[in-house]
C-alpha cells in the first residue's frame, strides 16, 4: 500500500525535501535526514504506507525494529555518538517510520529532546553522499 502524497512512499522530489534513501533494510528503508546538526541523524521508514505500529503483525513489527536496531548499531559504529535518541512521530506525515538522532555530550541538547527540524546544518552533495556511504560501510 503506498501514498501518493507520502515521501516515504513515493521517494524523489517529496523525499528530498527533508532525507536521501541510503539504502533498503529488511522492511524498511533508511534514510538520512538532510538536516545533520546531529550527525548521522537518520530515520528508518516501513516499507508500506501504514499510521501504526499495531497496523503490522507481530513478525513484521519485530522485523521493523531488527531494521531500527541495525540501523542504530550502524550509527554507532559510525560516528561514535554518546547516546541515539528514538522518536516515532507522525501526526502530519502518517506513515510508520522512526528517528535515530545521534547525541553528542559537547553539542545543544544533550540532556534534553531533539528539535524535529532545526534548520541549522545542511551538507553538500559530496558530504551528504560520503556520509551515506560510511554508514552503509557499517550495516
Amino acid at each position: 500500500m503506498k501514498d501518493n502524497n507520502c515521501g516515504y512512499c513515493q521517494g524523489g522530489e517529496l523525499l528530498a525535501k527533508f532525507g536521501i534513501k541510503i539504502c533498503d533494510l529488511d522492511v524498511s528503508q533508511l534514510i538520512l535526514f538532510k538536516e545533520q546538526s546531529k550527525p548521522g541523524r537518520c530515520i528508518v521508514a516501513y516499507k508500506d504506507h501504514v499510521s501504526e505500529i499495531v497496523d503490522i503483525s507481530d513478525d513484521e513489527r519485530n522485523r521493523f525494529f531488527a531494521d531500527v536496531t541495525r540501523a542504530a548499531r550502524a550509527l554507532h559504529k559510525a560516528f561514535s555518538p554518546d547516546k541515539v535518541n528514538y522518536g516515532a512521530y507522525g501526526d502530519t506525515g502518517c506513515h510508520l517510520h522512526m528517528h535515530l538522532v545521534p547525541k553528542y555530550k559537547d553539542q545543544d541538547e544533550w540532556g534534553g529532546v531533539f528539535q524535529m527540524n532545526p534548520d541549522k546544518t545542511y551538507l553538500s552533495e559530496a558530504e551528504y553522499e560520503e556520509m551515506m556511504e560510511k554508514i552503509r560501510e557499517c550495516l
